[in-house]
């Protein structure tokens, strides 16, 4: 990981954007200290809805209220 100072890196911008794209992460100083860094966007998943249709059933008293035994576990 590269450190450039903030006046470097707007002269560079381009090519430390590019680094970064490539996968290299960049990391843009102030005066020695640390700013930001500058890495590349991994790409989001794509979600497939009703993958796992058919695969499991609710039950139906699945909203129903827990048994009292249980409950007094929950209160303080």
């Amino acid at each position: 990981m590269d450190t450039v100072d903030i006046i470097e890196a707007k002269r560079r911008l381009f090519e430390l954007v590019d680094r970064a794209a490539a996968g290299e992460d960049v990391v843009v100083s102030r005066n020695g200290t640390s700013l930001v860094r500058i890495t590349r966007v991994v790409a989001r998943r794509h979600i497939r809805f009703g993958l796992l249709k058919g695969k499991f059933t609710v039950p139906n008293d699945f909203d129903a209220p827990l048994p009292k035994d249980l409950l007094r576990h929950f209160e303080t």
